[in-house]
């Protein structure tokens, strides 16, 4: 176990445990991360490869599919990799500045992945309660700044936690009971009085998660609105369809995310390996689902897959 000078602010290394209490089936559980991220992975690159290479999909919703690609492709290889490297080889140490840059990207990504949501969602409804101005609406100058605009309220408002993390003196212990470097595992084996800035990164987190989720529904309700208004229930049916590959992320997501977060708040008393176990299936199983679920739910991305699986058999 690596030892650091008690005079020090910080350590040169962190520990990480892993999932405390399951030592000794963590092989075991390895095997269906290592299969998830493998899916999210291959299926992502894949999703990136098909909008990219079919013209047709050049598009805003599917603009946005690829940004949500590169979103789950960072935030799964920013753990992966070392959950793993803890699970197969017993390699647990992490370089402080390594695990302030994996808790950056773990943070800022997750936010971006929720911005991206809502921006797929503000897309839906434009193409079911606008139609007619949806190219004017959504213009690729538009879809950039969107992105763009994601991008940076989750480089700013995560910024500052690795300077937070910084100015923290951890006295006692340089062991870190989880598998990646959260911020709120990080601030709970500190010295001294780090309320104030656990409260900042629960604030952050809980007014951008609010907020997406709020704007999502309120997108969602305009949508049902204007699809039950339609002349016939085929074309309600129809305009809902387009927007249920996005539903079914946005619940997989959302529900995880909540489930952390209340933890972190209200669940003190939930044990340490059911909370671990959520918050990794909170960072692997969307990247997973989401490549899955858009090339099944959504039709040119379907025919475009299929069209490719025909050309390598013919």
């Amino acid at each position: 176990m690596a030892m650091f000078l008690l005079n020090e602010t910080h350590p040169a290394v962190f520990i990480l445990l892993g999932i405390p209490g399951f030592e000794n089936v963590q092989c075991w559980i390895s095997i269906p991360f290592c299969c998830m991220y493998i899916v999210a992975f291959f299926g992502n690159c894949f999703i990136l490869f098909i909008i990219q290479s079919e013209t047709s999909l050049h598009e805003p919703m599917y603009f946005f599919v690829s940004m949500l690609s590169v979103t789950d492709l960072v935030l799964s290889s920013s753990t992966l990799p070392k959950m793993l490297s803890i699970f197969w080889f017993d390699c647990r140490e992490i370089h402080f500045e390594a695990c302030l840059t994996q808790m950056f990207f773990i943070h800022s990504f997750t936010a971006m992945e929720s911005g991206f949501f809502l921006a797929m969602a503000f897309d839906r409804y434009v193409a079911i309660c606008k139609p007619l101005r949806h190219s004017s609406i959504l213009s690729n100058n538009t879809v950039l700044v969107m992105g763009v605009s994601v991008v940076f309220r989750a480089v700013v408002l995560f910024t500052p936690h690795p300077f937070i993390v910084k100015s923290l003196f951890f006295c006692q212990t340089n062991i870190i009971p989880h598998t990646y470097c959260e911020f709120m595992a990080i601030i709970k084996i500190s010295c001294g009085d780090a309320s104030v800035s656990k409260d900042y990164s629960l604030t952050v987190a809980s007014m951008i998660g609010a907020f997406d989720l709020m704007c999502t529904v309120a997108s969602y309700t305009l949508i049902l609105r204007t699809a039950l208004s339609l002349p016939t229930r085929e074309a309600g049916a129809k305009a809902l369809s387009t927007c249920t590959s996005h539903i079914c992320v946005i619940l997989v997501f959302y529900s995880t995310a909540v489930f952390t977060f209340l933890t972190h708040r209200f669940g003190h008393n939930i044990v340490p390996q059911i909370h671990i176990t959520i918050a990794n299936i909170y960072l692997l199983v969307p990247p997973m689902l989401n490549p899955i679920i858009y090339g099944i739910r959504t039709k040119k991305i379907r025919q475009r897959i299929m069209a490719i699986v025909l050309f390598t058999v013919e």
